[in-house]
Protein backbone atom coordinates (compact mmCIF):
# COMPACT_ATOMS: atom_id res chain seq x y z
CA UNK A 1 0.00 0.00 0.00
CA UNK A 2 1.54 3.66 -0.91
CA UNK A 3 1.56 6.44 1.29
CA UNK A 4 -0.94 9.28 1.07
CA UNK A 5 2.01 11.73 -0.70
CA UNK A 6 2.95 8.94 -2.99
CA UNK A 7 -0.88 7.96 -4.06
CA UNK A 8 -3.93 10.23 -3.77
CA UNK A 9 -6.19 7.24 -4.01
CA UNK A 10 -6.76 6.83 -0.95
CA UNK A 11 -10.23 6.83 0.52
CA UNK A 12 -12.31 7.04 3.55
CA UNK A 13 -15.23 4.94 3.62
CA UNK A 14 -17.94 2.96 6.36
CA UNK A 15 -16.55 -0.20 6.94
CA UNK A 16 -18.74 -3.58 4.90
CA UNK A 17 -18.44 -7.01 4.23
CA UNK A 18 -15.82 -6.36 1.58
CA UNK A 19 -13.07 -5.28 3.62
CA UNK A 20 -10.33 -7.63 4.69
CA UNK A 21 -10.35 -7.08 8.26
CA UNK A 22 -8.58 -10.46 9.17
CA UNK A 23 -5.44 -9.31 8.27
CA UNK A 24 -5.42 -5.63 9.50
CA UNK A 25 -2.62 -5.41 12.59
CA UNK A 26 -1.42 -2.33 14.10
CA UNK A 27 0.00 -3.12 17.21
CA UNK A 28 -2.09 -2.81 19.68
CA UNK A 29 -4.11 -6.10 20.10
CA UNK A 30 -7.02 -4.75 21.47
CA UNK A 31 -7.43 -2.34 18.71
CA UNK A 32 -6.99 -5.33 15.94
CA UNK A 33 -9.63 -7.03 18.09
CA UNK A 34 -11.91 -4.39 18.18
CA UNK A 35 -11.76 -3.87 14.21
CA UNK A 36 -11.93 -8.00 13.66
CA UNK A 37 -14.82 -9.01 15.72
CA UNK A 38 -16.39 -6.14 17.29
CA UNK A 39 -16.68 -3.28 14.92
CA UNK A 40 -19.46 -4.78 12.61
CA UNK A 41 -21.29 -5.84 15.39
CA UNK A 42 -21.71 -1.99 16.83
CA UNK A 43 -22.68 -0.26 13.77
CA UNK A 44 -25.34 -3.18 13.52
CA UNK A 45 -26.48 -2.46 16.94
CA UNK A 46 -26.05 1.74 16.28
CA UNK A 47 -23.38 2.18 18.74
CA UNK A 48 -20.78 3.06 16.84
CA UNK A 49 -19.82 3.73 13.06
CA UNK A 50 -16.51 2.63 12.10
CA UNK A 51 -15.24 4.07 9.17
CA UNK A 52 -11.27 2.32 7.28
CA UNK A 53 -8.86 3.91 5.10
CA UNK A 54 -8.70 1.85 2.26
CA UNK A 55 -6.82 2.54 -1.42
CA UNK A 56 -7.79 -0.79 -2.95
CA UNK A 57 -11.47 -1.34 -1.63
CA UNK A 58 -10.15 -4.38 0.12
CA UNK A 59 -7.42 -3.32 2.07
CA UNK A 60 -7.79 -1.44 5.42
CA UNK A 61 -4.87 1.08 6.25
CA UNK A 62 -6.13 2.09 9.25
CA UNK A 63 -9.91 3.07 10.67
CA UNK A 64 -11.65 5.09 13.35
CA UNK A 65 -15.10 4.67 14.91
CA UNK A 66 -17.26 7.28 15.97
CA UNK A 67 -20.71 7.90 18.09
CA UNK A 68 -22.60 10.33 20.00
CA UNK A 69 -21.40 10.86 23.64
CA UNK A 70 -21.76 13.44 26.11
CA UNK A 71 -20.22 15.28 28.91
CA UNK A 72 -20.57 16.68 32.12
CA UNK A 73 -20.12 20.58 31.76
CA UNK A 74 -18.66 20.75 34.69
CA UNK A 75 -15.84 18.60 33.33
CA UNK A 76 -15.06 20.84 30.34
CA UNK A 77 -12.39 23.59 31.03
CA UNK A 78 -14.45 26.57 32.15
CA UNK A 79 -12.79 29.01 29.52
CA UNK A 80 -14.97 26.85 27.18
CA UNK A 81 -17.85 25.87 29.22
CA UNK A 82 -18.69 29.80 30.00
CA UNK A 83 -19.57 29.86 26.25
CA UNK A 84 -21.67 27.11 26.61
CA UNK A 85 -25.59 26.89 27.74
CA UNK A 86 -25.65 25.44 30.97
CA UNK A 87 -26.99 21.92 30.60
CA UNK A 88 -25.44 19.66 32.94
CA UNK A 89 -24.84 17.02 29.54
CA UNK A 90 -22.97 18.68 26.64
CA UNK A 91 -23.53 16.69 23.28
CA UNK A 92 -19.91 15.71 21.90
CA UNK A 93 -18.79 13.52 18.80
CA UNK A 94 -16.31 10.19 20.28
CA UNK A 95 -13.74 9.09 18.31
CA UNK A 96 -13.71 5.93 20.25
CA UNK A 97 -11.47 4.03 18.43
CA UNK A 98 -8.36 5.13 15.86
CA UNK A 99 -5.89 2.67 14.76
CA UNK A 100 -3.22 2.72 11.80
CA UNK A 101 -2.15 0.09 9.82
CA UNK A 102 1.87 -0.91 11.45
CA UNK A 103 3.06 -0.72 7.64
CA UNK A 104 1.57 2.19 7.49
CA UNK A 105 2.67 4.16 10.54
CA UNK A 106 4.80 7.34 10.16
CA UNK A 107 3.61 7.97 6.94
CA UNK A 108 0.99 10.54 7.30
CA UNK A 109 -1.71 8.17 7.50
CA UNK A 110 -3.01 9.35 10.95
CA UNK A 111 -3.16 12.85 10.26
CA UNK A 112 -5.22 12.10 6.93
CA UNK A 113 -7.71 9.73 8.90
CA UNK A 114 -7.78 12.55 11.86
CA UNK A 115 -8.96 15.23 9.70
CA UNK A 116 -11.11 12.89 7.64
CA UNK A 117 -12.84 12.09 11.16
CA UNK A 118 -12.90 16.01 12.43
CA UNK A 119 -14.67 17.16 9.38
CA UNK A 120 -17.07 14.52 9.24
CA UNK A 121 -17.76 15.82 12.59
CA UNK A 122 -18.43 19.06 11.54
CA UNK A 123 -20.46 18.04 8.74
CA UNK A 124 -22.74 15.98 11.13
CA UNK A 125 -22.57 18.59 14.17
CA UNK A 126 -24.66 20.89 12.02
CA UNK A 127 -27.73 19.10 11.30
CA UNK A 128 -27.28 16.62 14.90
CA UNK A 129 -25.71 18.74 17.41
CA UNK A 130 -22.16 18.34 18.90
CA UNK A 131 -20.10 20.80 20.53
CA UNK A 132 -16.84 19.08 20.52
CA UNK A 133 -14.66 15.80 19.60
CA UNK A 134 -13.98 13.85 22.37
CA UNK A 135 -10.93 10.77 22.43
CA UNK A 136 -10.00 8.69 25.04
CA UNK A 137 -5.87 8.16 24.08
CA UNK A 138 -4.53 4.53 24.75
CA UNK A 139 -1.27 6.05 26.17
CA UNK A 140 1.09 8.69 26.22
CA UNK A 141 2.34 8.50 22.47
CA UNK A 142 -1.52 8.72 21.35
CA UNK A 143 -1.63 11.56 23.73
CA UNK A 144 0.97 13.50 21.86
CA UNK A 145 -0.32 13.12 18.76
CA UNK A 146 -3.83 14.24 19.91
CA UNK A 147 -2.32 17.52 21.63
CA UNK A 148 -0.61 18.14 18.37
CA UNK A 149 -3.76 19.28 16.92
CA UNK A 150 -4.96 21.50 19.34
CA UNK A 151 -7.30 18.80 21.40
CA UNK A 152 -7.01 19.94 25.28
CA UNK A 153 -6.93 17.29 28.88
CA UNK A 154 -10.53 17.60 30.77
CA UNK A 155 -10.19 18.78 33.87
CA UNK A 156 -10.59 15.78 36.67
CA UNK A 157 -11.20 13.16 33.94
CA UNK A 158 -7.68 11.32 32.73
CA UNK A 159 -6.35 10.72 29.69
CA UNK A 160 -9.77 12.69 27.83
CA UNK A 161 -9.36 14.92 25.49
CA UNK A 162 -11.48 17.30 24.00
CA UNK A 163 -11.66 19.62 20.80
CA UNK A 164 -14.21 22.21 20.88
CA UNK A 165 -16.51 22.00 17.49
CA UNK A 166 -15.47 25.99 16.56
CA UNK A 167 -11.48 24.95 16.82
CA UNK A 168 -12.24 22.19 14.27
CA UNK A 169 -14.11 24.42 12.26
CA UNK A 170 -10.99 26.84 11.74
CA UNK A 171 -8.91 23.72 11.44
CA UNK A 172 -11.06 22.70 8.30
CA UNK A 173 -13.20 23.51 5.84
CA UNK A 174 -16.41 21.58 4.71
Amino acid sequence: MATPQEDPEFRVEILCSRHDRRNFSCGNKDLDRYLQTQARQDARKGVAVTFVLTEDGSTIGGYYALSQHSVSLDEIPLKIAKKLPKYPEVPVTLIGRFAVSSSLQGKGVGELMLMNALERCLGTSKQIASAAVIVDPKDKKSEGFYRKYGFLGLPGVRLRLFLPMKTIEAMVSV
